[in-house]
């Protein structure tokens, strides 16, 4: 008979790792399942000169696109927004862009300044001394002294803004308007064993390089090396409950499909919003009184906004991002929506990929006049993305598809979701403030789309966290109401999604949620 654990972790990406390093220095026996496999970082697209075509196929950033193995289908065929994650160990950071900004205090009370939504149950200065130690984990590039932002001292300093960084703070200049370097988890300069990022650009395929803090690279060692199990190619299908409510442990598949059972005294899950979702449905309405597991699924749609240039630009080279704007994060009732966005600016696009997004759009003629053209499109063209608030709303669901399944025959995720009305406009001020920027910067043609209708990066709410049981999935501090031995750490505790990327404020959760369980060890289940 397989030995229980003391805790069981589900899932190996940002908060996953973040939970494992953290709980390690309690001794425990401490396991870790994840359904993907170690990354090996010389395998990457980053490594040969295929790499775009590859990050189209099978490191592309949907699953049901990428369908690898190690994936699971997703039915998104009712939402406007594709799903984006990454099964593996390391998660969604080994394809993240590294744009790692924190929430703002105002992120945690929305309810009471603008009446809408819920507030949280913590507050900033609750998660503080958490983004701090996770950014010394991680590794984080800036610049202090944003009038916008919450301070903080960045380790390394900011990646360098490029020609196309240069251009659009020249336009935002012009126009009066906010902007500063980008928080970044990737390193300027060489750091805890980490070489420094070499302008590559490959940033979305995995970093070869190591300079981007993927958790294989950054928790996953010091977790390992303190005494953590990580078992890979193991596709949890559902946690089981003991005759006193409390959680037993976990089914799962193994790497050659066989149906096993590890037995655990703490569950913890670290799947991502759809991922746990999934997992806590297929329970048997595991931790769900509530009726809200897999409700408020809550994304960041975004706007992309772009203009081409007659002087050369740098769109090749990287890292992708190089600059923000907050100028329209904070609620201005006179712009016709509640909360708002980041203005978050990259460089351009690299070869491959300016052709085939230029002809997708009709910049780019086939014929005698094609390669004229390329050489004015090449190069030429950087714009933003804007990263608009999403508020959480019932009726933007997970739920099991009836038909659909993986590889294991486990019912696979269906989402429900669509814009609010709130979204709609803030993503036409946003198109419309991004293209004054662009015009203001030089820019001679500007280009959008909005929502982007593969822009599902983000996977917030479907487990809330809150102090009502009737109102929340989970306590203050990560615990299931329902089951005393239940905890959940990845984005699905969000409240609300804030305007930001959420990785670096997931992993400051995920540390808050362990030093809650070390703190009350002798009292977990109280």
């Amino acid at each position: 008979m397989t030995q229980p654990v003391d805790v069981l972790i589900i899932g190996a990406g940002a908060s996953g790792a973040a939970v494992a390093w953290s709980l390690a220095e309690t001794k425990m026996h401490i396991l870790c399942l994840e359904q993907g496999d170690w990354m090996k970082p010389s395998e990457y697209p980053s490594t040969g000169r295929d790499w775009e075509a590859r990050q189209l196929s099978d490191f592309h950033y949907s699953p049901n696109r990428r369908a690898r193995e190690t994936d699971y289908p997703v039915n998104e065929t009712n939402s406007p927004i594709g799903i984006a994650n990454f099964n593996g160990v390391g998660g969604g950071t080994v394809l993240y862009a590294g744009h790692f900004p924190r929430f703002h205090p105002s992120d945690f009370r929305v309810r009471s300044l603008d009446g809408v939504a819920d507030d949280w149950p913590i507050d900033y200065a609750t998660l503080a001394p958490y983004y701090d130690e996770n950014d010394r984990m991680m590794g984080v590039s800036g610049l202090a002294g944003d009038p916008a932002y919450p301070p903080h001292e960045p380790m390394m300093p900011p990646l360098p803004l490029g020609r196309s960084g240069s251009a659009l703070a020249r336009g935002l200049n012009k126009l009066g308007w906010h902007w500063w370097p980008s928080d970044s988890a990737i390193a300027s300069q060489d750091y805890e064993g980490r070489a420094k990022c070499i302008n590559l650009a490959h940033c979305t395929v995995g970093c070869a390089q190591g300079a981007k803090a993927s958790t294989d690279i950054t928790y996953w060692p010091a977790a390992i090396r303190a005494g953590v199990e990580l078992r890979t190619r193991c596709r949890v299908r559902e946690i089981t409950k003991d005759e006193h409510g409390m959680a037993s442990g976990v089914i799962y598949y193994d790497a050659d499909g066989h149906e096993q059972f590890q037995p655990a005294h703490v569950v913890i899950l670290a799947c991502n919003a759809i991922g746990t979702a999934r997992i806590l449905l297929n329970s048997n309405g595991l931790a769900n009184s509530s009726g809200l597991v897999g409700k408020n699924l809550m994304f960041h749609p975004y706007a992309r906004i772009a203009g081409w240039f007659d002087e050369e630009l740098d769109g090749n080279l990287g890292p992708g991002n190089c600059i923000w704007s907050q100028e329209f994060y904070e609620t201005d009732q006179s712009r016709g929506f509640v909360r708002g966005y980041t203005f978050e600016f990259s460089r351009g696009q690299n070869q491959v990929m300016t052709a085939v997004h230029s002809a997708q759009i009709g910049r780019l003629p086939w014929g005698a006049e094609h390669h004229r053209a390329y050489r004015g499109l090449f190069r030429h063209r950087t714009g933003m993305v804007a990263i608009c608030e999403d508020l959480p709303e019932e009726h933007n669901t997970v739920t099991l598809d009836p038909v659909l399944k993986d590889s294991n025959g486990i019912p696979a995720p269906k989402i429900d979701y669509r814009l609010s009305e709130n979204s709609r406009r803030m993503l036409d001020h946003a198109v419309a403030r991004a293209s004054e920027i662009l015009r203001a910067a030089g820019a001679h043609d500007v280009w959008h789309e909005a929502p982007l209708a593969d822009g599902g990066w983000h996977l917030m709410g479907t487990a809330r966290m809150g102090t009502d049981p009737a109102r929340s999935v989970v306590n203050e501090w990560g615990r299931s109401h329902d089951v005393k031995n239940l905890f959940i750490v990845d984005g699905s505790i969000f409240v609300t999604s804030a305007g930001v990327n959420p990785t670096r404020t997931i992993q400051a959760l995920a540390l808050y949620v362990a030093d809650n369980i070390k703190q009350r060890l002798a009292t977990l289940f109280d």
